[in-house]
């Protein structure tokens, strides 16, 4: 009995994990430097796209419209998204420093999830703005006003912080005694259950579910909207239009199909901890690749928005 209890009170006492240990990749660290680099250009790259686009929404009134105030705040998601992750991954590179704390582990875990939840829904909302836009112009005035937009950002939020709340809710209840090493380069939540002392097969099975209502939800109201505007498309009556057309829905489509297929992969599995290690190469994709295209993507190949950078331009070269 006395034993039973001294070895209780030993577990209580040293078992306890109080930090993560994030291997990153391994088998690249001796190219960290050049990791490093590659990555803090990609990182300030899409930083400053999705900036540039923020900033010349708010600025010019050309822009004050429903399709650019989605683009906005969904860059500002982006930013807020990619930043929960590279900076910690830019550290391992270039300085090898991979321990992170419990807590620091389980908000990076949160904010990664609630944010990338954020971002399906509003891109499923951002489909069908184009949906309505191109398929019904006469009604899409009176049915996408800023009371409209501000209500389905909200919903967006709220959806997400709901639904990832009582998720991570779930994962907090585990117990960690150890290895705390975490085959990733970030706390996501499959590296995490895969280390948990307790029975996480509740905890993977509601990952799963939600993974699939937040993904496939997504994706269904995307492949609703992009197949009602190619059918429109088809029959516009001059063959510029409909290639002009084609081009950008084409674009568009690539980046989806990035984002969907990483996410995917990593999370629609019932398993979470199958394939962890060919996980990280896939969330590289939804991490560094999307966010980098998407403002290029989105906005800056638009001709209004090349129209407006210039007036901007123009404007401060006149000030000086």
């Amino acid at each position: 009995m006395l034993l039973k209890k001294e070895m209780t009170t030993k577990m209580g006492n040293g078992s306890t994990v109080q930090e993560f240990i994030l291997e990153g990749f391994p088998a690249v660290q001796h190219l960290g430097k050049v990791l490093f680099g590659v990555h803090l250009l990609a990182y300030l790259a899409s930083i400053t796209g999705n900036i540039v686009i923020i900033t010349i929404t708010c600025y010019d009134s050309r822009l004050h419209t429903p399709m650019y105030f989605l683009l906005s705040n969904f860059s500002f998601i982006e930013c807020c998204f990619i930043t929960t992750v590279i900076p910690k991954l830019l550290v391992i590179f270039l300085l090898g420093r991979q321990r992170i704390s419990f807590v620091a582990c389980f908000l990076q875990a949160f904010f990664f999830l609630f944010l990338g939840a954020t971002a399906f829904f509003l891109m499923a909302v951002m489909s069908m703005d184009r949906y309505l836009a191109i398929c019904k112009p006469l009604h899409y005035p009176a049915i996408m006003t800023l009371k409209t937009c501000f209500l389905l950002i909200s919903l967006c939020i709220a959806l997400g912080f709901t639904l990832i709340t009582a998720l991570m809710v779930k994962v907090s209840q585990f117990y960690f005694c150890g290895p705390n090493l975490i085959p990733h380069f970030f706390c996501d939540l499959g590296p995490l259950s895969s280390l948990s002392c307790s029975d996480t097969t509740s905890m993977e099975m509601l990952a799963f579910a939600l993974s699939f209502c937040i993904v496939l939800t997504s994706l269904i109201i995307t492949i609703i909207a992009y197949t009602g505007i190619v059918v429109t498309i088809l029959h516009l009556p001059s063959a510029k239009e409909r290639q002009k057309a084609f081009s950008t829905c084409s674009s568009h489509l690539i980046v989806l199909s990035l984002l969907y297929g990483s996410c995917v992969f990593i999370y629609m599995k019932p398993k979470q901890t199958n394939r962890l290690y060919s996980n990280r190469e896939a969330a590289l994709v939804n991490t560094v690749v999307t966010p980098l295209l998407n403002p290029v993507i989105y906005t800056l190949r638009n001709k209004q928005v090349h129209q407006v950078l210039r007036d901007i331009l123009c404007r401060i070269k006149i000030s000086r």
